[in-house]
């Protein structure tokens, strides 16, 4: 009986610890199975500047503009510079810009004293200036 008690006991704990190997579906990974998190795309820093209608191009002062915008020319998601009032300072940036074709512009502000064109680029390491920016300049198409 002694015998029979001490193989039941030690059956029982080769099972407990057994079990307690297993593997769970989402509590391991084999060396096959490598846990990947998605990758962030890469992204750009852009500087928004103006072309006057003289062709000269600026990268200080103040303007009535009330937002720079960039449009992704395939997926057509919007990225601005919204501020709040109608006027921004130059050198104007937005972060994060995801690589792609855009079309850039800016909104008229808050005095209504300027229209703007736009410019369509692509942001890639290549359009990458010395100060790490993609530098972006929006033509002035009217003034007053």
């Amino acid at each position: 009986m002694k015998n029979s008690m001490v193989k039941i006991l030690l059956m029982a704990g080769v099972v407990v610890v057994g079990s307690s190997f297993s593997r769970h579906e989402n509590d391991f990974c084999s060396k096959n199975e490598i846990a990947k998190e998605p990758k962030k795309a890469k992204t750009y820093k852009i500087r928004y500047g103006l072309v006057g209608q003289n062709g000269s191009k600026t990268l200080s002062g103040n303007y009535d503009v009330g937002s720079f915008t960039a449009t992704n020319t395939v997926t057509g998601q919007s990225y601005d510079t919204y501020y709040g009032g109608g006027f921004q300072t130059l050198p104007a940036y937005y972060e994060d810009l995801p690589a792609g074709n855009y079309t850039f512009t800016a909104m008229q502000g808050q005095g209504g004293w300027a229209g703007y064109g736009s410019v369509t680029s692509e942001v890639s390491d290549a359009q990458v200036d010395a100060d790490g920016f993609v530098t972006i300049y929006i033509p002035i198409a009217w003034e007053e």
